[in-house]
This record gives C-alpha cells, sequence and structure tokens, in this order.
C-alpha cells in the first residue's frame, strides 16, 4: 500500500524504513519543513495515513486524514482530551481509525499483564501502587501516554485509587506518575506495588523505537479494508 507520513520526525523515519521492508512505499511525508503540504488532495494520494505529530495538530490532522477518506493510524500523545470527538467525527464520516498511545507490540502485552496484576490486586490494601516513565528530553508531553494508559487502568480496577497526579503524592487516593526525562532512553515504564513486606515490580523498557515502528506498520496492514475504530487490542488478539 501507499502510506502518507504525517510526522516524519524519528518516528516517521522508523516507520518508513519497516513499510519499505514490508513491501509499502511513501506516498507523502509531511514534517515540520513542508507542512504546506499536509493537504487533503495529497493524502488521497495514499492508502492510508500513519500520523505521529504531537499534542497541538494530532486532532487537526487525524480530521484532514479522515476529510480525504483516507484511513488514518495515529500514535500521537497529549490530545485525548478530543479523542470521543475524533472517533465521532470518524463514524460521521464511515471512516477508518485506530489510535494506541503505544504501538509496540511488548509494550501491549504489557498492558494485559498491567491489567491482570492491577486485578489480583485490587483487595490487597496493605500495597500501594505507583507509576515511572523515563523518555528522551524532546518528549513534549508529560505523563507519557503509554503511563496515562497504564494508571487508568489501575484506577478501573484499585477501589482506593481515585485519580492519578503527575507527581509523588502521599494521598492515598491519588496515584502516583512520577516522569523523568533522561536521554537517550527511547521510554521506559515500571509499575510498582509496595508494602511493608515487599514489593512487586513489572517494568517494560524499549532499547529503540523499532518496537514502535513495527506495530505502527501492522496496525495499518490491519485496518486498510476496514471501516469502524479500533486499537492494538484487535491488532494483536489480545
Amino acid at each position: 500500500m501507499n502510506i502518507a507520513l504525517i510526522g516524519y520526525g524519528k518516528m516517521g523515519h522508523a516507520i518508513e524504513e519497516i513499510a519499505i521492508q514490508h513491501g509499502h512505499s511513501i506516498a507523502l511525508a509531511v514534517s515540520i519543513e513542508n507542512v504546506e503540504d499536509n493537504t487533503i488532495d495529497n493524502i488521497r494520494k495514499a492508502d492510508l495515513a500513519i500520523e505521529f505529530t504531537g499534542p497541538e495538530s494530532a486532532f487537526e490532522n487525524i480530521c484532514r486524514c479522515l476529510d480525504a477518506g483516507v484511513p488514518v493510524v495515529s500514535g500521537s500523545t497529549g490530545w485525548l482530551q478530543h479523542f470521543e470527538e475524533a472517533k465521532k467525527y470518524c463514524q460521521d464520516r464511515n471512516g477508518a481509525f485506530l489510535y494506541a498511545s503505544n504501538f509496540s507490540v511488548g509494550v501491549n502485552i504489557f498492558f494485559a499483564i498491567n491489567k491482570k496484576l492491577a486485578e489480583l490486586m485490587a483487595t490487597h490494601n496493605d500495597y500501594d501502587v505507583s507509576i515511572t516513565e523515563i523518555h528522551h528530553t524532546t518528549k513534549r508531553d508529560a505523563p507519557s501516554g503509554t503511563a496515562i494508559s497504564l494508571a487508568e487502568q489501575v484506577l478501573a480496577s484499585i477501589p482506593k485509587k481515585k485519580s492519578w497526579v503527575n507527581h509523588k503524592s502521599n494521598n492515598k487516593a491519588e496515584l502516583s506518575i512520577l516522569s523523568d526525562r533522561i536521554d537517550p532512553a527511547p521510554g521506559k515504564h515500571i509499575v510498582t506495588y509496595t508494602s511493608e513486606i515487599d514489593d512487586i515490580e513489572i517494568t517494560h523498557n524499549a532499547h529503540n523505537r523499532k518496537g514502535f515502528a513495527l506495530g505502527a506498520v501492522l496496525a495499518a496492514e490491519f485496518l486498510i479494508h476496514k471501516k469502524g475504530i479500533y486499537s492494538m487490542k484487535e491488532v494483536l488478539g489480545i
């Protein structure tokens, strides 16, 4: 298939490499240097768009792809206050939209483990839970979308936790997410349950961007002939 890359930074280049390895071609690559090419007519030259930009432009880019009648896979984070609006926009146009806060196959397995662990820990009130995430210094949002997804899974299962905060908190109703920005870390997430007796900890540590890029291409291959709204759960069958 012909792919439009809306966002052609480090992740866009990594996706391009994997896409070409899978026999696909790049019909359009939009970076900050050629934003004028990010038009409906140009997007229509592609069979599908993969959108990796930033919080300030993601929603507009997704809508533009849907207006072009082109399925869109998005991995941008920090814009999810518009997520429900994007889903409705897709439904109203009978389009195809797949969003993930993280496309890594390993991270999505990690999500499944995190969900199960939270369910197991729900009645064990002696344990407190926190999340730590480490990314490179150019990552613009904090906490990461992946950390927020992990936190929401915990909140859904641990009754005493009512909300997450992006700092260390002594309020037992708050789930602390601690964000560090250290180069060249591509992404590390740690969920820790702590008691006076012991700790239980699960960790995902990305070595490079290849896992994220591969997952995005797999998502594109999954979405290409579909209509509707999907996530990596459907792509991976988990």
